[in-house]
């Protein structure tokens, strides 16, 4: 069994994976390589004069790796409840976990899907996402929803702070207490 699944593994969700997995929890990123950013050119992202798209995702991913998230390359079709958590259906896997996050970018599909209520998207080209409060909690007690699909703005460096702000209140919860990842510098 997962802690947490990541549904996308475009800048929120791999923004998630990675605090989830550095803070130890056993973390699956599971991705479909269709994310919008792939078609970007980064410009106006903090701590990097400039970047490809594709290459941010890729870092990403890999940062998420290094502290152990698999990456699992497909779609996945189904979110249901059961009795201890989720199942998530992929294309040809399912994986157990107490905890999904939808980081979906501008699709929103999967959420109505499972029955996450959506509100009118405010981004340009974006109908609906994901209504969630201000942790990324959805109306699904375990769903939450991180980046794009959950309303915020379609940049890069604000989608993959949500998602790490997400995964911060995940892994509080998961650990009974307020948890903060901060490293310092070593001597």
């Amino acid at each position: 069994m997962f802690d947490v699944v990541i549904i996308g593994a475009g800048p929120a969700g791999a923004s998630a994976a990675l605090f989830t997995a550095k803070a130890g929890k056993k973390t699956v990123l599971i991705d479909h390589d269709k994310s919008m950013t792939k078609r970007a050119w980064v410009e106006n992202h903090y701590g990097v004069m400039e970047i490809t798209g594709p290459e941010l995702v890729e870092i990403g991913q890999k940062q998420a790796q290094k502290f152990g998230a698999e990456l699992v390359n497909e779609e996945v079709v189904d979110v249901t409840k059961t009795e201890t958590g989720f199942q998530v259906q992929s294309s040809s896997q399912t994986f157990e976990t107490k905890h999904v996050v939808l980081a979906t970018g501008a699709v929103a599909g999967l959420a109505e899907k499972i029955g996450v209520n959506l509100k009118d998207g405010t981004e340009p080209r974006i109908k609906a996402v994901a209504d969630v409060d201000s942790t990324g909690r959805t109306n699904i007690d375990g769903v939450w929803a991180a980046g794009t699909v959950a309303g915020v703005s379609v940049h890069t460096i604000i989608t993959a702070g949500d998602g790490a702000k997400v995964s911060i209140n995940i892994v509080s919860e998961l650990n009974g207490e307020r948890y903060v990842d901060h490293d310092v510098l070593k001597s």
